[in-house]
């Protein structure tokens, strides 16, 4: 059998430069597959995503991502944007991964691309990994609303070489300026929430900055996504509850609200911070989010 030649697409930047410094190990483990690849990389935040949809629609059926959750959010709204029936590979060098790891994917990228190309070579037929969709946007593996999408853009603004931990030391970051409580009208068949909240968290996947086991329940083959809400806590509660969220412990926990949703509906008195697969994302005070069962073609 002749391999296909898929399109590979990276951001040089992913994982702290870790997609660029790694590239030439993985093409050299797809060659001795017999697979060539294309080679696409992005300049700047949206390019990639620019770059998947044009190669979509002319035609490509098969490509991988080299990056982490940021770089797989763009090429799935590429995908998707561009009639959603190419399948996606993923090699994970980001600095979260939380796909990867809710999509079963080693973490180990040399490990991810061997059995990548092992996929590829033996024509196999992809999974269907559900999406989220927030207004017009779609997501892979989350949609934050609230503290964590603070925590997020706090996160990106850093620059430090310590991986996950970035995470959480955002969180100390934001607690700094108190932790905003806006009121918030949360509407789903399962339940109503009206009130002040410190964040609602709608997961695809069970994990969130790497390290946070947000939504231990979460599948992205069962057709639902996880609502998750946390009451208005304090700075010393978020503390207390930090070991938990990390351990995935944390859901019996009182000020914690949960329901296994279709669609969410919600509404802000006021512009809130929110964030895509850890891509922040435009102040706005109405979000529409549903689930896309199957949407997804995983290589």
């Amino acid at each position: 059998m002749t391999a296909p030649n898929p399109a590979l697409f990276l951001n040089p930047i992913a994982g702290r430069g870790r997609a660029r410094r790694h590239l030439p190990r993985i093409l050299e483990l797809m060659e001795a597959a017999g697979i060539q690849v294309v080679v696409h990389q992005s300049v700047s935040v949206g390019d990639l995503e620019n770059q998947v949809r044009r190669a979509v629609r002319d035609g490509t059926t098969q490509l991988i991502i080299a990056g982490g959750d940021g770089s797989i959010h763009e090429a799935v709204n590429g995908i998707m944007a561009a009639g959603g029936e190419a399948a996606l590979g993923v090699v994970p060098v980001g600095t979260g991964n939380d796909f990867a790891k809710a999509a079963g994917i080693p973490l180990d990228w040399e490990a991810a691309t061997t059995l990548l190309a092992r996929r590829i070579t033996d024509d196999a037929r992809p999974r269907r990994i559900d999406l989220g969709r927030m207004n017009d946007r779609w997501f892979a593996n989350g949609a934050g609303i609230g503290l964590d999408a603070k925590v997020t853009q706090i996160a990106r603004s850093y620059r430090w070489p310590i991986g996950d931990l970035v995470y959480l030391a955002a969180i100390f970051h934001a607690m700094v300026d108190g932790i905003a409580t806006p009121e918030i009208l949360i509407e789903t068949e399962q339940l109503q929430w009206d009130g002040p909240l410190t964040l609602a968290n709608v997961s695809n996947g069970p994990w969130v900055g790497g390290m946070f086991h947000i939504a231990p329940m979460a599948n992205n083959e069962d057709g639902l996504l996880e609502l998750l809400i946390a009451a208005p806590v304090t700075r010393g509660r978020i503390l207390q509850l930090l070991p938990k969220l990390m351990r995935g412990t944390h859901m019996d926990e009182t000020e914690i609200v949960h329901a296994s949703v279709k669609r969410v509906k919600v509404s802000a008195s006021v512009a809130v911070p929110s964030h895509l697969d850890g891509e922040v994302q435009p102040l706005q005070s109405d979000f529409e989010i549903e689930v896309l069962p199957g949407a997804l073609h995983l290589l």
